[in-house]
């Protein structure tokens, strides 16, 4: 059997898209604890809130770069690997690519050198305008990376021009464009997740330091300010999620029924399923539990109205069920997870008991994982469920691909990718645990010497049994 150039691709894009999508929601979500922890500093006149400020700054500006040298391979890509999808969406992704460049790129990357090597060289009002400004950026990128990526989903705007392989899409109407069905609701829960992420990021080297006994105050308000964003975050997610999938339901009903293991249409209310396993063959989920008639109220308000399944779409216009559904399963999942993790620590804390409970602080400082997961599952389950398309109703993934591109080149790429990667991965935790091993700038007290051990280190403490708690820290 040879090599398939087309899944090929798909793998290739699916590892370059994942890795970038490690960086760019935590640089979302730390531009808005930059932008409280200095507004607090600026406001309270506490210089422990401008020793959180700067220590964050440094560990967004490392994010930053890394993200920013993973998302230009994308862009190749689209020429490279994707010529016939280039061609066809040039006019409407450059657009927006050029947008994202012009509005948020250089917003971000200038005001970022005001940001980490301003502290002594402007005023503190200046160097507040350009964290404003740099988490405006980061949003701005989000935004025009989603409004491409959302017109793919639900196409508006446009009009084709030319037929069969020189067919493309070309703007009519530009705000109808970025504003097509998707984009507000896959806008907020980019934006939402990101928040996510920093706050539980936040929290976990917070928990790493408050068990090590090092930085108490810093530790502690910076672990407050990341349990309030990653709390109202979690929360909010909820009725993101709930509104975009009333607009999937409306626009991508094939890529619902694929979340949900839907099947066949009944004739009454549809059932929601908390988990499961589908078999396309036996068209059913084996070994589910599922809640009569949850997704027909969420979908329409009314618990007996059937949803569209897949048995009313042609075989050829069906998504792939099982991956869709596992890793849209899995988003939700870990949503709830840090739903009920952040209510149990803002509990907690409420009652002054937070910070004395071991087992909690060695949760939260495994946790950040989980949001990382949910955030890539995410992605995972809205391209996936967006097959056999890349151009939703317009453009089928297997004409998309490059005519001139052998399959032996696309694996070669990818296991090249795949070495740089892991290269690159390997810079990036070495440099964020230099970071977290030396700690904040302690204004108030001088230096504290570390092992130096850092995450290696981490990882051994939040699951020793015998780590000290904070009273006998003396904290």
């Amino acid at each position: 059997m040879g090599l398939d150039v087309v899944l090929l691709s798909r793998i290739q894009f699916a590892l370059t898209i994942m890795f970038h999508y490690l960086f760019p929601p935590l640089s979302i979500g730390l531009g808005l604890i930059l932008v409280i922890t200095e507004g607090m500093y600026l406001r309270r006149g506490n210089r422990l809130y401008e020793d959180m400020a700067r220590f964050w700054t440094r560990i967004f500006a490392v994010n930053f770069a890394v993200g920013v040298a993973t998302g230009i391979v994308m862009e190749f890509e689209f020429g490279t690997n994707w010529s016939t999808y280039a061609r066809f969406v040039g006019d409407v992704f450059g657009s927006a690519l050029a947008a994202e460049g012009v509005f948020a790129f250089f917003l971000e990357s200038g005001f970022l050198a005001v940001l980490v090597f301003g502290w002594e060289r402007v005023s503190a009002g200046v160097h507040f305008f350009a964290t404003c400004m740099v988490a405006l950026g980061a949003t701005f990128s989000a935004t025009w990376i989603v409004v491409a990526n959302s017109w793919q989903q639900t196409p508006a705007g446009f009009h084709i021009v030319g037929t069969g392989p020189t067919a493309r899409a070309e703007i009519t109407d530009f705000w109808a464009m970025v504003f097509n069905p998707s984009t507000v609701h896959r806008l907020g829960h980019v934006i939402l997740g990101g928040y996510i992420l920093a706050g539980f990021f936040v929290m976990s080297v917070a928990a790493f330091y408050i068990l090590r006994g090092r930085h108490s105050e810093f530790s502690r308000k910076s672990f407050a300010i990341g349990l309030a964003v990653a709390t109202l975050a979690s929360l909010a997610q909820l009725i993101s999620g709930h509104l975009q999938g009333k607009v999937i339901s409306r626009y991508q009903p094939a890529k619902l029924a694929a979340f949900e293991g839907h099947f066949k249409t009944e004739d009454h209310g549809t059932e929601l399923y908390l988990f499961g396993v589908p078999d396309a063959q036996e068209q059913r989920v084996k070994y589910g539990l599922a809640i009569p008639g949850i997704l027909s109220f969420l979908v329409y308000e009314d618990s007996n109205r059937p949803v569209r399944a897949l048995d009313t779409f042609p075989e050829t216009d069906r998504p792939s069920v099982g991956v869709t559904f596992q890793s849209y399963h899995i988003m939700i999942a870990l949503g709830m997870f840090n739903i009920a993790l952040t209510l149990c620590a803002c509990y907690l804390l409420w009652r002054k008991k937070l910070f004395d409970n071991v087992w909690l602080m060695r949760i939260f400082g495994l946790a950040v994982l989980s949001p990382y997961f949910a955030n890539e599952a995410g992605w995972v389950a809205a391209e996936t469920g967006r097959q056999p398309w890349t151009v939703y109703g317009l453009l089928r993934t297997v004409d998309s691909v490059s005519k001139s591109v052998p399959a032996g080149q696309v694996l070669t790429s990818i296991v090249m990718f795949g070495m740089i990667y892991g290269l690159l991965f390997a810079v990036w935790v070495f440099v964020l645990n230099s970071k977290i091993v030396h700690g904040p700038d302690d204004s108030a007290m001088p230096p504290q010497h570390t092992s130096g051990k850092g995450l290696i280190e981490a990882v051994a403490l939040l699951a020793d049994p015998h780590a000290r708690t904070l009273t006998e820290e003396k904290f």
